[in-house]
C-alpha cells in the first residue's frame, strides 16, 4: 500500500517537473525581449521586469518538489551521514513528522487562502502594469502542495525501509 502511494507521488512529481522546466521558454523570450527593446531601441517595457519574475517564481516555485523528488536539495548530514542507515530513516521521519510537514502543511493551507482570496477578489498586483495576481497565487498553492506531497512520499519511503519493505 505505502509502496503505491510513493510511487503515484513520485510519478506526478516527476511528470510535473518534467511540464516545469519547459517555463524556461517563456521566460528566455521575456528576457531576450525586454533586453532587445531596452538596449537596442532605448524603450523598456513596463511589464518586462514584473514578468521576467513572475515567470522566474513559478519556475522555481514548481521546481521544489521536483527536486525533493531528485534529493537535489543541499543537506548538512555532518552528524547523521556517519550513523547507521537506520537510525538515518529514524532522524529522517522525525524531521519530516515535527519540522517538514507542520512546516508545509501550514504553508500550503496559507497560500490556498491567499490564492482563493486573490481569486474571488480578481486581485491585482500593484504596479503600473497591474497585471492579475491570482494565477500566480494558485500556483503557488499548487507547488507548496505538490512539495508537501513529495515530502510525504519522502518520510513514507523511510517507513517502507525500517519496515523492510524497500531499500532506501
Amino acid at each position: 500500500m505505502l509502496n503505491a502511494i510513493t510511487k503515484g507521488i513520485d510519478f506526478l512529481i516527476e511528470k510535473q517537473g518534467q511540464l516545469t522546466s519547459f517555463l524556461i521558454v517563456p521566460l528566455l523570450f521575456i528576457v531576450l525581449y525586454e533586453v532587445l527593446m531596452r538596449y537596442a531601441f532605448n524603450a523598456p517595457t513596463v511589464w518586462g521586469f514584473e514578468a521576467t519574475a513572475f515567470a522566474y517564481g513559478m519556475h522555481y516555485m514548481l521546481g521544489l518538489s521536483f527536486m525533493e523528488n531528485a534529493q537535489g536539495h543541499v543537506r548538512v548530514d555532518i552528524v547523521t551521514g556517519r550513523l547507521p542507515k537506520r537510525v538515518q530513516a529514524v532522524v529522517m521521519i522525525v524531521g519530516y513528522l515535527i519540522i517538514f510537514l507542520p512546516v508545509y502543511g501550514l504553508m500550503t493551507w496559507g497560500a490556498i487562502k491567499f490564492a482563493h482570496t486573490a481569486t474571488i477578489t480578481n486581485e491585482l498586483n500593484s504596479t503600473s502594469w497591474a497585471p492579475r495576481i491570482w494565477p500566480y497565487k494558485i500556483a503557488m498553492a499548487v507547488s507548496f502542495l505538490f512539495l508537501l506531497l513529495q515530502g510525504l512520499s519522502t518520510m513514507l519511503k523511510q517507513v517502507q525501509f525500517l519496515t523492510g519493505k524497500s531499500e532506501s
